[in-house]
């Protein structure tokens, strides 16, 4: 097995940058961008449906602005956004990590649950995208956006129709959203993580699947929320200016 490597130190790729994550509040990979978003300069606004949880985050986080927000609400979307230019005068980069998963063969799957996570999944990441590409160009131009998407979006893998098609949505949503915007100077990529580890994951995800997940990296471990919120920071930094319209894979898997 590969060891965790050392936890990067800062190095103000994000410097005075005004960051808006959603679905923030856990302890995966919004949590950890949010984080490592501090880390490197940004002032960092979270979000999440959850109340109490996201207080708790903000309280743990320290200097961040806290604005709950469910993605599927069209208003919420745009309380968020004011919120945010209202704390610090503009938006700079949106972190689009809200998702909704769950496994449930296409058999049984009711069109409630097909629904619901494509609406959290795939119909929020359009709505934040939406929401911060009219921001940015109101302010003249320029700004970033990096979706969360997954490897299931490019990979088949039972009991997960809706999530997959929802993350595949997300990748074709990144790609043309690219080509809509590149004139104002803004800039769309996403991540598409394998496995990440994290408690949530763990609870909801059998031992069997993921001994199997992990049996699929050359690693022989999944990735830290940090690693994967790392990619992330380097989309959102000038480190990456001249990639827009990509979907990084996050992944030690085997081809």
């Amino acid at each position: 097995m590969i060891p965790v490597p050392k936890y990067p130190e800062g190095a103000n790729l994000l410097r005075d940058k005004v960051v808006v994550v959603t679905a923030a509040a856990g302890t995966g990979i919004g949590s950890a961008v949010a984080k490592r978003a501090l880390e490197e300069g940004a002032r960092v606004v979270i979000s999440d449906w959850h109340e109490r949880r996201l207080a708790e985050k903000a309280a743990e986080l320290g200097d961040v602005h806290a604005i709950a927000c469910d993605v599927t609400q069209e208003e919420q979307i745009q309380a968020l956004f004011d919120g945010a230019a209202e704390r610090y005068g503009r938006i700079d980069v949106l972190i689009n990590n809200a998702g909704l998963g769950g496994t449930k063969s296409i058999v049984d799957m009711t069109d409630d649950e097909w629904a619901r996570v494509i609406d959290v999944t795939l119909n929020g990441t359009f709505r934040a995208t939406r929401a911060a590409v009219n921001r940015f160009i109101a302010q003249g131009g320029g700004g970033v956006i990096v979706n969360n998407a997954s490897v299931i979006g490019w990979r088949a893998q039972a009991g997960q129709a809706h999530y997959a098609a929802a993350k595949a949505g997300v990748m074709a949503l990144t790609r043309c959203a690219a080509v809509d915007v590149a004139g104002h100077g803004i800039r769309v990529n996403a991540v598409a993580p394998s496995l990440a580890m994290h408690p949530f994951l763990a609870k909801v995800t059998s031992e069997e699947l993921l001994t199997e997940l992990t049996a699929r990296e050359v690693s022989g471990r999944a990735a830290e929320p940090w690693e994967v919120a790392n990619v992330m920071v380097f989309l959102a930094s000038e480190y990456s200016s001249y990639l827009t319209g990509e979907v990084v894979s996050v992944s030690s898997q085997h081809a």
